[in-house]
């Protein structure tokens, strides 16, 4: 038995809505055929975007969205994607598989994208092969409510009011893929890049500098010591590889061990000492918090599928990707203080994917299940929740056998979601809801759990993997009982 204590009455701070944020990228069929199928299309689609994708994503009420990358970022330009499709340049996606882009999803399309989701944008920004010009250009081309060269061509391409764009990045992974740069070199190319991406009219841009890869704790060092003041959010990139490595291989998707289970989570809880880490660099540096840590890639990261492209990142998604998800987005709800957004990659057909595509054909995964069942918490107010978690053990390793994070939201709804990393034992619980009154709510809960650790959904089988009620009792003293299954994420709501 597992006994918790909630303090409904004690506030941690808010749980900002950001942190269930998502990535798309021109990699694979993330762009092309999983939202943009074009408006000749016999998929139903709404001005090219295909229904089926829009409706599954505005259920999960995205707060904002990352595009177009990723390593495509610093090689794109962005007047390329502008004009008439038809006349647009075509390019070679270098990363990605070597395939060719017609550049048909460009500024106006993402942009739209993100009003029929309801969505922020967060762009990413060309520092690797772009110029300062460029970037210039493209923020005045999307905000500038006035005359000059780029807003007049945005009115030419059919756009007449400016576009709200907060979220900008400058530049991405430029330790990598972005141009191998050393952290002394990037620090002063984002303030000279920095300075140019300006605030017009009432658009005001929230700045965000390439921050490090995994454990890189010099590159947060330089960055905060040299461009701190300058940037309002330093990005965090990590994945959680199966195998620990990204070759020769990362791991399959759905054919592991129970030691590869339990490897895949000890890893995805490393997320944990990477924030504590960074952030201790980070208050160094803004002891006021005021720049926030973004970690705007991050998810399971496994071998493709067999006879898809490799580089396309095809992959399929299973219970133990809910569990990388539950565990995860528990852990940033811990860290909100100084994580302002989270970003997953991605958002379909790719990696850790919510939805996956085939023809006309969608269905949903266990992580967009566990997104779907912890939006609940997105702008709530963190409540504090004690309890020890047993340890989880695995030949001479072990691990926290719970992962648990507690909200109220602006309604009153109390919430509490829990994950149990366990591949064979279950687990009972009792939690003591302290400054409540329980005679004015009605408990109910939703698990997700499955019969096999790779439980996953196909297009020939679309539920496999889906939430079920489950049941859970309140007592009159405010006592919740209730017992969660082995490999399983529950999410309970006091309504």
């Amino acid at each position: 038995m597992i006994n918790m204590n909630m303090n409904a009455k004690e506030s941690k701070g808010m749980i900002s809505r950001y942190l269930h944020g998502q990535f798309a990228e021109h990699l694979g069929r993330c762009i092309y055929e999983g939202m943009w199928v074009g408006e000749d299309s016999p998929i139903p689609n709404t001005e090219g975007i295909r229904n089926d994708v829009l409706k599954a994503l505005r259920k999960l009420h995205i707060p904002v969205l990352r595009w177009p990358g990723g390593c495509f970022a610093d090689e794109y330009h962005w007047k390329d994607g502008i004009g008439p499709r038809e006349q647009r340049a075509r390019m070679v996606n270098n990363h990605w598989g070597g395939v060719e882009e017609n550049n048909h999803f460009g500024t106006h399309e993402f942009l739209r994208l993100c009003e029929l989701l309801d969505t922020e944008p967060y762009i990413s920004g060309n520092v690797g092969s772009g110029t300062v010009h460029e970037m210039q250009q493209w923020v005045e081309y999307m905000t500038l409510d006035g005359t000059s060269p780029m807003a007049d061509l945005r009115r030419k391409n059919g756009q007449e009011q400016p576009w709200k764009v907060t979220y900008f990045g400058v530049g991405n992974e430029n330790w990598g893929c972005g141009g191998n740069m050393r952290p002394e070199y990037y620090a002063d190319l984002y303030r000279h890049y920095a300075t140019y991406v300006r605030n017009y009219g009432d658009n005001t841009i929230y700045k965000i500098a390439c921050g490090p890869n995994v454990d890189d704790y010099h590159w947060t060092e330089v960055l905060m010591r040299e461009a701190a003041h300058m940037m309002d959010g330093l990005s965090l990139h990590y994945y959680t590889l199966p195998s620990g490595e990204f070759f020769p291989v990362k791991g399959s998707a759905t054919d592991f061990s129970v030691e590869e289970w339990f490897q895949t989570l000890r890893l995805t809880l490393h997320m944990e000492e990477l924030i504590v880490k960074h952030s201790r660099i980070m208050d160094k540096y803004d002891p006021d918090k005021k720049v926030g840590l973004i970690i705007d890639e991050w998810g399971m990261w496994t071998d493709v599928e067999p006879g898809t492209n490799p580089g396309f990142l095809f992959q399929q998604n299973t219970m133990r990707d809910a569990l990388v998800a539950g565990v995860n987005l528990n852990l940033f709800y811990k860290f909100s203080d100084r994580i302002k957004m989270a970003n997953i990659a991605q958002m379909v057909n790719v990696l850790q994917a919510m939805v996956l595509t085939e023809g006309d054909r969608m269905i949903l995964t266990p992580t967009y299940h566990v997104f779907d069942m912890y939006q609940v918490h997105q702008d709530s107010e963190r409540l504090d929740l004690q309890y020890e978690s047993p340890e989880y053990k695995l030949g001479a390793q072990s691990i926290a056998k719970i992962s648990a994070a507690a909200s109220r939201d602006q309604s009153g709804k109390i919430h509490l979601t829990i994950c149990n990393l366990s591949h064979a034992d279950g687990e009972s619980f009792s939690c003591k809801i302290e400054g409540a009154d329980q005679d004015t709510y009605h408990v109910t809960g939703q698990l997700l759990a499955a019969d096999a650790l790779n439980a996953h959904n196909t297009f020939e089988q679309p539920e496999n993997v889906t939430p079920t009620a489950f049941e859970v009792s309140l007592s009159e003293d405010g006592t919740l009982s209730f017992q969660l299954p082995p490999a399983s994420v529950a999410a309970i709501t006091l309504a």
